[in-house]
């Protein structure tokens, strides 16, 4: 019995070894599993205001010659030759408009001046006959003055009525409507059909090949900036960045709620995938001559493409004491160029993940990298 009792708890204390083993090798391969599986991160500190001094500020990209088509006389768009997208030159006609109206009052005009050259040829008979009779001294100078009147008044006539017959002929020129200029047509506003009246549009067409960047500015840095100040535009959709200059500033916001509007041109190498009607970001730096320019000391920059967007709110990754991912939300401020202002949620002295090579979430294991 007491052989029997020595066996059960040999065997007993064997178990629990081998369990213990089992479980030390396990904790093991799950610590080299988590240290294999860590998410290799880029971490930085936010940029200083010390180089970011100057303006910022949206709009958006325009075509630098646009227009909107209409028509001069009023009636139904007959025929429309032209679709949103189409390549269009100078001169190329764009519409017609009926002339059915014009038609009749044309016909009208040579009606007139039908009657009013029969006028002038019984007018130019009484003149000459008049005339010889005076010669003659068979006719008095008072008669001879009041055909001559007559005359005068029928030929006055038979200009009136050729000079409406012009007008006339302008209007019908005015129901074929061309483009003024080569370009795009960007925007379709009535189809054939429609009713056309004076000064509503029908077409916008635009230079596709001429774009510039239309951008407002706060009058409290208005001051700040002048023509020909270095620029550096962001494309929103694009990714894009690239440098420009100013190139027009309006001196008055009488009509566009208090925002001075500036124009900065897009040099030819950089429109390439750029269209009308893109978002932009402007970051104008501080100019050398321009010392009154200063950003706060104490302003907290990001790279705007290391701000996550999750539904309404905002945020950006940093790493946790147990190296791990920790989605920080934060409050943004302005735009510099590419750099996003943090107005609350991330110090000036702490670091954040730039990029990292994997998905990041909340808790995932990151192998740190300072950059």
């Amino acid at each position: 019995m007491l052989y029997n009792r020595f066996i059960l708890l040999f065997a007993t204390i064997s178990s629990l070894l081998s369990f213990s083993a089992c479980t030390n090798n396990n904790d093991t391969a799950e610590k080299n599993t988590t240290s294999d599986m860590a998410i290799p991160v880029t971490i930085s500190l936010p940029v200083g205001a010390a180089n970011n001094n100057g303006v910022a500020a949206s709009g958006q990209i325009e075509a630098a010659t646009n227009a909107n088509i209409s028509t001069r006389v009023m009636g139904y768009i007959t025929k429309l030759n032209v679709k949103v997208g189409d390549h269009v030159k100078q001169g190329q006609l764009l519409f017609t408009v009926n002339s059915t109206d014009i038609s009749a009052k044309r016909a009208q005009t040579e009606a007139m001046i039908a009657q009013a050259e029969a006028a002038v040829k019984s007018a130019q008979k009484d003149f000459e006959r008049f005339t010889t009779l005076y010669n003659q001294q068979s006719a008095s100078a008072k008669e001879l003055d009041n055909i001559t009147l007559q005359y005068s008044a029928a030929k006055a006539n038979l200009d009136a009525a050729k000079q409406m017959r012009n007008e006339v002929n302008a209007q019908f020129a005015y129901t074929n409507v061309t483009a003024p200029f080569s370009g795009t047509i960007t925007q379709k506003l009535m189809d054939a059909g429609s009713m056309a009246t004076p000064g509503m549009p029908i077409l916008i067409i635009e230079q596709a090949d001429q774009l510039q960047v239309s951008a407002t500015i706060a009058e409290s840095d208005i001051t700040k900036i002048k023509t020909g100040d270095a620029a550096v535009v962001n494309i929103k959709s694009g990714d894009k960045k690239f440098n420009t200059r100013i190139i027009q500033l309006y001196p008055s916001s009488a009509n566009t709620g208090g925002q001075y509007i500036i124009k900065l041109a897009i040099p030819k190498t950089e429109q390439t995938n750029v269209y009308s009607g893109m978002y932009v970001n402007v970051f104008i730096p501080a100019q050398a001559t321009n010392s009154a320019i200063a950003a706060p000391s104490d302003l907290v920059l990001v790279p705007t493409s290391s701000i996550i967007n999750k539904e309404q709110l905002t945020g950006i990754y940093t790493v946790s004491q147990n190296n791990t991912a920790l989605l920080r939300w934060v409050r943004l401020g302005k735009t510099y160029g590419s750099n996003t202002e943090i107005l609350s949620g991330l110090n000036k002295t702490e670091s954040f993940i730039v990029n990292a090579q994997g998905k990041l979430y909340n808790g995932v294991p990151v192998s740190v990298t300072k950059q």
